[in-house]
């Protein structure tokens, strides 16, 4: 049996479950003399109010940011490593864009037109588009995750769950906190936070960041890092609290990413340049960042993101609460873009996403001893734009070139409400609903040129040979998702429960469709939506020293939105010169699965984590011209099973508490596409993490070593797949297949100081 098989870890899984029981049994009877210890109390606002984590009748996982400080975590990818049914990678050739999936519930094409199936919130406010979303970790209170639709308390409906990122309130003392890291691969992190207050009714704070690291390869064509990274950024924030009634909040952030152009590893070599197969899964031959495919922006690589944020709270009696949250974000990527990942000029592409959104949420809080309740009304102008070339410079000696314009205006409004009645001291029923109405305006444009870039990105001298598409049109969708949950508390450290909630996301427009060719691209596709059961149980023992939470779901997910492109042949010469969008509404999916996490304080030293999710996703119906192909399709970036298991140990040392941390995660099979491609595809695999955390008695200093990826493994993350083998069409003459790839294993010091 293969070390990496499912049975295997899940064997080992129950084992090591096993020891962790036995071992807690033998911890009661030692701390019957020891003074009396448990779990601290974890609270979240996932249901809009501060509550106990256990109290909440729903999935959701909670980490706080000193557990993560401990982890030494980088990033919100690494919460997929220890979450159940979670799944975060960047984007194909990107360091900060965000593939997010819960559940088997995601979108990883970052184009207009097609939204987010998870929803990523900064402090409360929803991030509309992927880029700039990959939020790196500092300065963070807690990051919840809910998983299963969510619509009915807050913000944006989302179909998998939502990623709630919420930074720290400014104190009403001074604080500074100054942190620097050194690390593998030359890897330098500065992070210098100050707050204050102005007064008893006025703080303002703020946030410096600078992140940087050479490459985890090289670019054996430019001798540029690949893999490497280079991000700025800051955030200032200001609270006004003029009575105990009264906070009001004010929030600036912005971000500017000038790392290099990722480029891909290929498997195969060159199949006419002849260009080798590299040795090093992390080093590529990607030229596009020289070549005049991408002269329009430089070869250029950045992704600059900000915006503000108001949020006013008003107690307007001791169980009544108005709240108003308005924000505003933008942001704006160049991106090159070499699927060949060659010195020469096959299949390359220069990439430019414009976004904008403007928000403005209103909720209306209830709370006392029988009712809670949430009422609320959110509204979204929001505009997603992408112009990019695809340049196919090996089919003719002037060029090939693609260029796809388009812009998808969103405007939607929405009502909520969510109630929960407590019937009795133990039983309570929660009723919600959500109607939404969403207009699409798309503004689409597709031509092809003989040229090595297009007239947008500076080819004047470009010769336009005929446009594949070319079309104005808007498309309104309206929903009304229920929810309804009861609650029962079969003791004081037990709660079951059992739900139904929908979730719903409105159709669109693909902007690399070519309604000139097919009409019905102008008609758009359809919504998709998802009937989600969820039964769950969760328990607080051994005096508090354990918690264990289990979620058992069924899913009916109906027309999921799967976006995806494919080579075409326009002059029929047998060699694909261009390529075109195919969004399908797959017709019917069933996911299913079982998600068990949980924390044991087996000593006052000694803790564990852990956390399992099994699941079944399968497509039970995908018509493609009449022809049922659901056989032939699977759910993408979703593994069947995943594992975690952490250990920590604190003692006392050099006048301060010593922590030792190490934890191993494992993730099954994983497809990056619907179709199986086993050459971009991850096997299973396992890593291991461990950090040594060393904080002064009066917590001023903070000294730390964290080691990731410990056995240096080679994960994939995603890949493309335009070359000859495995994929569903291939594009270029070079035999396109690239892969990316995770972080090898890095080891990194911290040292940080707090006053």
């Amino acid at each position: 049996m293969k070390p990496n098989s499912p049975r295997n870890t899940l064997a080992l899984a129950v084992t090591l479950a096993t020891a962790m029981t036995a071992a807690t049994q033998s911890s009661v009877v030692l701390a019957q003399d020891d003074e009396k210890f448990a779990l601290e109390e974890v609270v979240v606002t996932a249901r809009r109010h501060a509550e106990n984590l256990q109290d909440v009748p729903m999935a959701v996982t909670a980490i706080s940011g000193d557990a993560l400080t401990l982890r030494g975590a980088g990033d919100i990818s690494e919460l997929a490593q220890s979450i159940p049914s979670l799944t975060l990678e960047p984007a194909r050739a990107t360091n900060t864009t965000l593939t997010a999936f819960i559940r088997g519930v995601g979108q990883q094409d970052p184009l207009a037109g097609f939204e987010q199936g998870v929803a990523l919130y900064l402090d409360d406010v929803y991030l509309a588009r992927p880029q700039g979303a990959m939020l790196d970790i500092y300065d963070v209170e807690r990051i919840e995750v809910l998983r299963g639709p969510q619509g009915t308390l807050y913000g944006r409906n989302a179909v998998g769950g939502a990623i709630k990122y919420v930074t720290r309130r400014l104190s009403d003392e001074t604080e500074v906190r100054l942190k620097g890291s050194y690390g593998s691969y030359n890897q330098v992190d500065l992070v210098g936070t100050a707050s204050t207050a102005l007064g008893d009714m006025f703080r303002v704070g703020g946030t410096v960041v600078s992140l940087t690291r050479d490459g985890y390869g090289d670019n054996k064509t430019t001798g540029d890092d690949n893999y490497n990274k280079d991000l700025f950024a800051y955030r200032a924030s200001a609270e006004f609290l003029p009575n105990d009634d009264w906070l009001i909040r004010l929030a600036y952030d912005k971000s500017q990413d000038d790392s290099n152009a990722v480029a891909g590893y290929r498997p195969f070599p060159g199949a006419v340049s002849g260009a080798p197969v590299l040795g090093d899964v992390r080093d590529t031959l990607a030229g596009a960042t020289e070549l005049p495919s991408t002269e329009g922006i430089n070869g250029n690589n950045e992704v600059e993101a900000e915006g503000w944020m108001l949020s006013v709270d008003w107690n307007l009696s001791d169980t009544l609460t108005l709240r108003s949250i308005t924000a505003d974000r933008e942001d704006y990527t160049e991106s090159v873009i070499d699927f060949d990942s060659l010195a020469v000029m096959d299949f390359d592409a220069a990439v430019i996403y414009d976004n904008e959104q403007f928000s403005q949420e209103f909720q209306l809080l209830y709370n006392s001893d029988k009712f809670n309740a949430v009422l609320g009304a959110y509204y979204l102008d929001a505009t997603a734009s992408n112009d990019f070339d695809v340049v196919l410079g090996q089919l003719h000696p002037l060029g090939i070139t693609a260029y796809t314009g388009g812009t998808v205006d969103t405007e939607s409004w929405s009502v909520f409400a969510d109630l929960t009645y407590f019937m009795t001291e133990k039983l309570s029923v929660t009723v919600g609903g959500r109607y939404t109405d969403d207009t699409r305006t798309a503004d689409v444009f597709r031509g092809q040129y003989l040229g090595f870039s297009s007239p947008f990105f500076g080819n004047d001298d470009a010769l336009f040979l005929k446009a594949t598409s070319d079309y104005e049109a808007e498309k309104t969708f309206t929903n009304f998702s229920p929810r309804i949950n009861l609650s029962y508390l079969l003791n004081d450290d037990m709660t079951a429960y059992a739900g139904f909630s929908q979730g719903w996301k409105a159709g669109g427009f693909d902007p690399r469709g070519a309604n000139l060719v097919t009409p019905a691209v102008e008609k758009g596709f359809d919504e998709e939506t998802l009937d989600s059961y969820e039964l769950g149980l969760k328990t607080t023992w051994l005096d508090g020293r354990a918690v264990t939470n289990v979620a058992v779901f069924y899913s009916e997910y109906d027309d999921m939105q799967i976006p995806g492109s494919v080579g075409i042949d326009t002059n029929g010469d047998g060699v694909n010169d261009d390529f075109v969008g195919t969004v399908t509404n797959a017709g019917q999916a069933e996911i299913s699965g079982i998600e068990v996490e949980g924390n044991i304080l087996f000593t006052q030293n000694f803790s564990g984590q852990f956390s399992l999710s099994l699941l079944d996703a399968e497509i039970k119906e995908w018509i493609v011209g009449g022809v049922d192909v659901s056989s032939q399709r699977t759910i993408q970036n979703t593994p069947e099973e995943m594992a975690y298991l952490g250990l920590t140990y604190n003692m006392d040392f050099a006048s301060g508490d010593l922590s030792f941390n190490a934890n191993w995660s494992y993730k099954g099979d994983i497809t990056q596409f619907e179709a199986e491609a086993p050459i971009i595809d991850q096997d299973a695999y396992d890593m291991v993490n461990a950090s040594i955390v060393w904080q002064s008695g009066d917590e001023q200093w903070l000294v730390g070593v964290h080691g990731k990826n410990l056995t240096d493994e080679d994960v994939k993350t995603a890949g493309y797949c335009f070359g000859f083998v495995d994929c569903a069409s291939s594009l270029g003459l070079e035999d396109n297949t690239t892969i990316f790839y995770g972080a090898p294993l890095t080891v990194t010091a911290t040292v940080e100081f707090r006053l």
